[in-house]
């Protein structure tokens, strides 16, 4: 089993779980009740900046005196246009309650955070929007077309952005059906990982090999992938 295999089997069991704690319908209810996230605002070129604690591939990044706030603080009047926080918590050591902290600290400027974790279920955008983010990131190659479908009606329905993310040309080829101008929707953004999750194997030549792939319509961005704290990911 693939490593993205096996964090996609991770997260419908972490999923499971929640579900028994708290139905949907509840926590769709008081998504609801919130009022809209900071929108995605994109000048041209643009960074989404990250907040990563573990890397799979690296192990820990952060110092034991390392200050999230401060980091965060740095990215937003760095004029960074998101900040990409890691939920996932076996190997990247993230939670839901970083999520939630960073999305009221950015605020302040305006500025979204991006749920960034192995999202299968239209709950975990629901958990995303309760936490505050204004975005989530979705892997194409861990999901079928229908429930990328659900995904992104589900971010839809709460005003979020969605960053699809590809490993090769088949994925940019199902991100396809997706091409059209974003219009006053939240936007749809398509990325490129130079680090292939099946693997973990990171090759920047990606970029330039998936190019003449890329979507007509969509924003695309580039991640980076290194495994480091501040990793960033350009959108162009």
């Amino acid at each position: 089993m693939s490593f993205l295999e096996r964090m996609a089997v991770a997260s419908r069991a972490r999923v499971r779980s929640a579900r028994a704690q708290r139905s949907e319908a509840a926590l769709l209810a008081d998504a609801r009740a919130l009022p809209p996230p900071p929108p995605l605002r994109l000048s041209g070129f643009d960074i989404i900046a990250e907040l990563k604690l573990r890397s799979p591939a690296a192990g820990g990044l952060a110092a034991d005196d390392f200050d999230r706030t401060q980091q965060l603080e740095a990215y937003a009047r760095g004029g960074a246009a998101a900040v990409s926080v890691l939920t996932e918590p076996t190997e990247f050591h993230g939670e839901l309650a970083h999520l939630a902290e960073a999305a009221a600290q950015l605020k302040a400027f305006s500025c979204p955070a991006m749920r960034k974790d192995f999202i299968t279920d239209p709950y975990q955008v629901l958990e995303a929007r309760l936490a505050g983010a204004g975005g989530v990131l979705v892997i194409v190659t861990m999901l079928d077309d229908v429930t990328v479908g659900e995904l992104l009606g589900a971010a839809r329905e709460m005003a979020l952005f969605v960053l699809l993310e590809a490993f090769d040309h088949e994925d940019l080829e199902r991100i396809a059906a997706f091409d059209a101008p974003s219009g006053k929707d939240a936007p749809i953004l398509a990325g490129v990982n130079c680090r292939d999750l099946r693997d973990l194997d990171v090759r920047f030549e990606r970029f330039a090999e998936l190019a003449p792939s890329l979507p007509k319509h969509l924003p695309t961005v580039a991640e980076s992938g290194v495994g480091r704290r501040d990793d960033v990911l350009a959108v162009a």
